[in-house]
């Protein structure tokens, strides 16, 4: 009897050769870096701390960013979801961290509220488990959508110089932007496989290389950082725990957990491993116990990284050994100071040339998973159309919500959760309510709003098996 062949290993789950590893990884280091460290930034910047205490914050994020990434990727027990998704600290939380760091209670008020923030997060994910059922392909590919728009203003921004640049907007910025966007297609386009798939991080290594002479950047900051630095628990004192910071920061656990929710669906959807309830509970439980990690050790609360997901999807790289490789390089940058010089020293506009083919590629993604919804009649129409307006609304117009509630602020000004409540609601009001007077044609348009196709939910399934 012939020995049976062993089964294919899926492409999530498959080890490339450890130099492809080493460049992929490197790759979605250099794609998620600025974000990465720009939250400790802007919130020690907005609390006034020294230097020390600044690079103090990056380094600890960069450690935990890494160890986050490894849970998420790896797993263990429960926690992970065991698909290519970067871990980073979440832009949601900015503007409550800097209200409770200005306002007396300092560090140790943030920490605390985080560590409470990822314990409820952990207790949660669960419950966020069994909501998957209210993410059709026309809920997903309208979230997957907004989260790809709302992030090509981030590489707008890097093209022009990055936010709070002197020469922010001058032509040389957007020059080296479209040149190196250029580097990046034309590698995609003319190259071998395997150089293609690396081709965000050739352009950025070339566009690198033009900088330098062009007096884009220095490397001035990595003579000046350490060797090694070490992140130890409660760097900055005891966490303390306030009834309103906690409140505060369980708001944006709630929208962190939407738009985690939304980014593991879109890797999914790329990757063709379908996010099913059990593995979006164990995504949204490492989220929140790397939260916890985040208190602990003196940054801020975790979630998954939209920017890599474009690219994921731009480079078809779908293993998740690769992000967990950047998960490695994140630790060894969080412990050896000067490496993350280094890698700092990349010009903005050379990230912004990258970014607008990997954020573009999300808002693709997710016209491809549209492309599977029927569009017969006007609803799916109004669904898409409604969310896509509301999610864009505070990218478009940050101050539109500001004389809003606190709470308020802090869920919709995120495109991202804002959109994915809305598409959720109105796919409810209009494929699913709309069907309650019973006839045939109301639960004909129901079932046909769910996509069709290799949709979440088949146009023959029952009312009950859909709501």
């Amino acid at each position: 009897m012939a020995p049976t062949a062993p089964p294919p290993v899926h492409p999530v789950d498959e080890v490339p050769p450890v130099r492809q590893l080493a460049a992929f990884g490197l790759q979605h280091v250099l794609a998620m870096y600025a974000g990465a460290v720009a939250v400790p930034l802007i919130v020690g910047g907005a609390m006034k701390l020294s230097p020390a205490d600044l690079a103090y914050l990056v380094t600890a994020d960069l450690l935990v960013c890494g160890i986050a990434t490894l849970i998420q990727c790896v797993g263990f027990w429960r926690f992970g979801v065991r698909l290519p998704i970067m871990q980073g600290c979440t832009f949601a939380a900015v503007s409550p961290m800097v209200l409770i760091g200005t306002t007396g209670g300092g560090l140790p008020a943030i920490y605390g509220s985080v560590i409470v923030a990822g314990l409820a997060i952990v207790l949660l994910a669960p419950v966020f488990g069994r909501l998957l059922r209210f993410f059709p392909p026309l809920v997903t590919g309208t979230v997957i959508l907004v989260i790809g728009l709302s992030l090509l203003p981030v590489a707008g921004n890097w093209a022009a110089g990055g936010v709070g640049s002197a020469e922010f907007g001058e032509p040389k910025n957007l020059a080296l932007a479209a040149f190196v966007l250029a580097v990046v297609l034309g590698v995609q386009r003319f190259a071998p496989v395997f150089l293609s798939r690396i081709a965000v991080l050739i352009g950025i290594v070339v566009g690198l290389a033009v900088a330098i002479p062009f007096g884009f950047t220095d490397f001035d900051g990595v003579g000046d950082a350490a060797w090694a630095g070490i992140s130890t628990p409660f760097h900055f004192g005891a966490p303390a725990f306030e009834v309103s910071a906690i409140i505060s920061m369980l708001v944006v656990a709630l929208v962190t957990m939407t738009e985690t929710t939304g980014d593991l669906i879109a890797v999914g959807e790329m990757t063709g491993r379908k996010v099913e309830p059990r593995s979006l509970a164990d995504g949204l439980r490492a989220d929140g116990f790397s939260t916890v990690l985040g208190g602990v050790f003196n940054t801020f609360p975790y979630t998954a990284y939209a920017q890599n997901v474009g690219l994921v999807g731009m480079t078809r790289v779908r293993s998740r050994w690769v992000v967990a490789t950047a998960g490695g390089i994140l630790v060894l940058l969080g412990l050896l100071p000067k490496l993350g010089a280094v890698v700092a020293a990349v010009p903005a506009p050379v990230l912004g040339g990258a970014g607008l083919v990997m954020f573009g590629t999300v808002a693709a993604s997710g016209l491809r998973t549209l492309a599977r919804v029927e569009f017969g009649d006007n609803h799916n129409l109004t669904v898409v159309a409604v969310s896509v307006a509301v999610g864009m609304l505070p990218v478009g117009v940050p101050t539109v919500y500001a004389k809003f509630p606190d709470w308020f602020q802090t869920v919709m000004n995120s495109g991202i959760s804002a959109g994915c409540l809305t598409a959720i609601v109105l796919n409810l009001l209009f494929n699913h309510l709309a069907g309650k007077g019973g006839s045939a044609d109301d639960d004909s348009a129901m079932a046909v709003g769910q996509g069709v196709g290799g949709g979440q939910e088949s146009v023959g399934k029952s009312r009950e098996e859909v709501v």
